[in-house]
């Protein structure tokens, strides 16, 4: 790659989305896949004109420098991660429900299929190496020596690294993303089943398989742990509404998009014996015209770009 000192800074926007995409995919949140592109842009800056002019691929170049960055950080924070306090969800990116779609770089990541929460979790089960090289090669076709190259292994072992996570996603069986108007018809089920008090109506709009994820970090209320299986889900939606009231259903919810799914803001002040509902954001996860999953962020440190 032969450019100038002074094209150079325009010739690296030109991929600054796509590496945004790439970031977050990896590390699951806006300031890491930010940081990570900002280190990357240093590296190619700081490169002399003969470097630069040996990078046949300037795109793939930099896909491969920012997965090697990014695992740099996954690893620096994996002691962080295990002293987590419950059960951690990627920083959500919402949006508003517009028929203007925004151009915000991880906007437009989002609304690809595997950058959804569902699918999000799923890779974020995975170890640090096995989540770059599948990323890397799945998702963005970077040939497996330069994975090897930014993983610091052969291509063989970066080749198994990608088999193995995509056995892990493929088992997972994450529920694919289904149109906008389904998710809306299936949340107003959900929500007016609620609303009413009638536990076979909440039933039957909730997957046997259902499953409740809150991320709270420790400093706000939600699930500690998982809440599995229909059942014990209702059950639990229940139980939060006689805690937080109606009231959190008729004016405390905002829908929005949430990593392109449908979701809401959500936050009320209490009041009539009831509990003001944290700052949070929701979203949903649809399998055969129920609701599968619900993913609920109230971990204030994940909350800081979202627009109240």
């Amino acid at each position: 790659m032969t450019v100038s000192d002074e094209t150079l800074a325009t010739v690296f926007s030109e991929h600054r989305g796509h590496l945004i995409g790439v970031a977050y995919r990896i590390t699951g949140t806006r300031a890491d896949a930010e940081d990570a592109v900002q280190d990357a842009w240093l590296r190619l800056a700081g490169l002399t004109a003969a470097a630069r002019a040996e990078i046949r691929d300037l795109r793939a170049w930099l896909t491969t420098v920012v997965g090697r960055i990014c695992l740099d950080r996954l690893k620096a924070a994996s002691a962080q991660r295990e002293r987590y306090v419950g059960s951690w969800l990627p920083e959500p990116v919402v949006s508003p429900l517009a028929t203007q779609p925004s151009e915000d770089p991880l906007d437009v990541a989002v609304r690809e299929d595997g950058v959804r929460m569902a699918a999000m979790v799923v890779l974020h089960e995975l170890s640090p190496e096995q989540r770059v090289a599948f990323v890397l090669h799945d998702a963005f076709g970077v040939p497996f020596p330069e994975i090897a190259t930014a993983l610091g292994v052969t291509p063989a072992a970066a080749r198994q690294l990608a088999s193995r996570a995509r056995r892990a996603v493929t088992e997972a069986d994450t529920p694919p993303r289904v149109e906008l108007a389904e998710q809306k018809a299936v949340l107003e089920r959900f929500t007016s089943a609620l609303a009413s008090g009638d536990m076979n109506a909440l039933l039957a709009v909730l997957h046997p398989d259902v499953v409740v994820i809150g991320d709270s970090g420790g400093q706000a209320r939600t699930a500690r742990r998982p809440v599995v299986g229909a059942d014990k889900v209702a059950r639990f939606a229940l139980g939060l509404l006689r805690q937080y009231g109606p009231e959190a259903l008729r004016t405390g919810i905002t829908p929005v998009l949430v990593n392109g799914d449908l979701g809401f803001l959500a936050q009320t002040d209490g009041g009539d014996g009831h509990r003001p509902v944290d700052r949070r954001v929701s979203t949903l996860a649809v399998r055969d015209g129920r609701i599968v999953a619900i993913y609920d962020v109230v971990n204030p440190d994940k909350l800081t770009n979202v627009a109240w």
